[in-house]
């Protein structure tokens, strides 16, 4: 991969490819991104397929995509980054927020999920929470985004186990996890195993929508309760 580009804070910047089937909104959003001087667009893409070839040739540090486009969809292409480039984050950018769309997009193994009108540092932001194991959802997608697990799945976790399950809805990586619990990062891997595990939930991704869904339903005492965990402020690795 070709060395990024240094940025004013010499920290490298991002390199991303943008796929969406509307020419101007591609066009937008990448004059957007790399207006914020801490991304390099490498590539642009029409969709899925396009952008596939793209990577092959040009590895990129994420890829940003909208869901549906006509051929190889935002969801055809996140499980097919997953399959030949593991540990690639892929974030969907749409302006579709239905049950369906955003539920394919997640149990293709989208990294975050963020609605078009957000602001380009936003975004950034979401990529480099992703590249951490960290997870971004706008809150607007959040409720639709929710498979419904079994009844009351969080009650069967012990306090460690839940304290877990909150930071990884807050978007903790596994680093930070550890680091704000004081625990070796294996056992904060083994935690996120075992809520997984008990929960009946299918990754950390499904574990973050339910937490969140929780919260939000619970009275406000309870969520009080539930928000008690510590979360300092912490500078993602790489950031």
């Amino acid at each position: 991969m070709t060395p990024p580009t240094p940025r004013g804070d010499d920290k490298p910047r991002l390199r991303m490819i943008v796929v969406d089937d509307q020419e101007l909104l591609r066009r937008g959003l990448h004059l957007l991104l790399e207006s914020t001087g801490r991304v390099d667009v490498i590539g642009q893409a029409r969709d899925g397929a396009e952008a596939l070839a793209f990577i092959r040739k040009n590895p990129p540090d994420a890829v940003l995509t909208d869901a549906v486009m006509p051929g190889t969809s935002g969801a055809d292409l996140i499980r097919a980054c997953r399959t030949e480039f593991p540990g690639l984050p892929v974030i969907v950018v749409t302006t579709f927020d239905t049950d369906d769309v955003v539920q394919d997009a997640l149990d293709a193994g989208a990294a975050g999920f963020l609605l078009k009108d957000v602001s380009p540092e936003r975004i950034v932001e979401a990529v480099e929470n992703a590249m951490n194991g960290g997870l971004v959802i706008d809150p607007r997608m959040a409720r639709a985004a929710v498979r419904r697990p079994r009844e009351d799945p969080l009650h069967e976790l012990t306090s460690s186990e839940r304290e877990v399950a909150l930071l990884i809805a807050d978007g903790r990586s596994n680093d930070q996890i550890a680091r704000i619990l004081h625990l070796a990062p294996g056992t904060v891997k083994n935690y996120v195993s075992t809520v997984m595990r008990k929960t009946g939930l299918p990754d950390r991704t499904q574990v973050a929508l339910f937490v969140d869904r929780m919260r939000r339903a619970a009275p406000t005492d309870q969520r009080r309760r539930s928000q008690a965990v510590p979360s300092p402020s912490l500078s993602s690795p790489g950031r």
